[in-house]
């Protein structure tokens, strides 16, 4: 089927919903049905099959892509390029892809050094909710006035617009990356240390704390990134590309067993919360991994009382997997409304009362 013919059919399906009053649940390739909380939506809007890469030019560090590509496909014509997405996307499955990795705004180890999936999304074409077809930002970099609203679809969870495709920003792939660790005996000790190398001109690219370990890896040319090792000191990891996937990829030890899994998502150098559980420090210490059979109550109290933010990533706490402030909620339902004012897409995805 033809793109023009595949966008004209999703219309007419979310016209139908419309017409119909029927929610709508949409899927592309289902690797992240697990995320956000349980969706009142029945009726599927199939994205799968609205996939390939509409334009790409290497020199311009710009790729077009439809929305139901495959992550793992568009990794590889990026690589064949010597370029990659640098917010580092999981990709949990074969099936993932580009338009669910957006939608759920998920970034890698490389978050805090390179910017999140928000930084480098340009442009969108979208379905709104009133069946419109909608265009947003562009395909090269500006300065201009104004709210980038391409950039609200981040991690929106469908529920403000169908995502058709996406201008990103890509980036060259590093010359070279190394992998140190530091064997630490305590949260805080690797706390203190993180806080100490962030605030050097160090080419950091991600750092994490996990068994005793915090693991720091640079990326750059491969002069640059030896001779900070050698100030940096510690061992090499000579299994680090492993284990940064495996983190990623949510394959480490760790993230196995039936606890619930958080992300908590708080200011790095905040001291460990009183929480009973399994913790796994990423990002400098800016998002953090619990494994705990602790109270959802409990665990949104304390990381909200540090001003961050608790989300059940995984398990059985997706009635209230997240918690938004008054004032926050009233904002995301006025946001909702203008964009799907029949509240038909993904409803209830994000939050109970959306």
């Amino acid at each position: 089927m033809q793109d023009q013919d595949l966008t004209l059919e999703l219309q007419a399906q979310v016209q139908q919903a419309i017409e119909s009053h029927t929610p709508l649940q949409i899927i592309g390739g289902n690797s992240k049905a697990f995320y956000g909380a349980p969706t009142s939506a029945t009726t599927p809007l199939k994205l799968s099959g609205h996939q390939g890469i509409v334009e790409y030019e290497p020199s311009e560090l710009v790729v077009t892509v439809r929305s139901g590509t495959p992550l793992n496909e568009l990794n590889k014509v990026l690589a064949e390029q010597g370029q990659m997405l640098a917010f580092e996307p999981p990709v949990f499955s074969d099936t993932a892809t580009i338009g669910g990795t957006i939608a759920c705004g998920f970034s890698g180890p490389r978050r805090p050094y390179a910017g999140g999936a928000r930084d480098f999304v340009l442009g969108c074409t979208i379905l709104n909710g009133k069946a419109e077809h909608c265009r947003f930002g562009g395909q090269v970099m500006k300065n201009v006035a104004g709210f980038d609203v391409s950039r609200l679809m981040v991690g929106a969870l469908g529920q403000l617009g169908v995502l058709l495709d996406l201008s990103l920003r890509v980036m060259p792939i590093p010359e070279a990356e190394i992998t140190l660790y530091h064997s630490l005996a305590s949260y805080g000790q690797a706390l203190e240390l993180v806080q100490r190398w962030q605030g050097q001109p160090w080419p950091l690219s991600a750092l994490a704390y996990h068994d005793n370990h915090l693991r720091m890896r640079l990326s750059g040319s491969d002069d640059a990134i030896r001779s900070v090792a050698k100030k940096l000191g510690g061992e090499i990891d000579k299994d680090g590309d492993r284990f940064w996937h495996g983190l990623n990829v949510q394959q480490l030890d760790f993230f196995k067993g039936i606890e619930n899994l958080w992300r908590i998502s708080i200011a790095p150098a905040t001291p460990m919360l009183d929480i009973p559980g399994r913790w796994l420090l990423d990002w400098g210490g800016a998002q953090r991994w619990l494994k705990s059979t602790a109270t959802a109550e409990q665990i949104h109290k304390q990381t909200q009382a540090q001003g961050g933010y608790a989300i059940c990533f995984r398990g059985a706490e997706k009635t209230d997997w997240l918690r938004l402030e008054p004032n926050l909620l009233a904002l995301h339902k006025k946001i909702r409304l203008a964009f799907d004012p029949y509240q038909l897409l993904n409803s209830h995805r994000f939050s109970p009362e959306l």
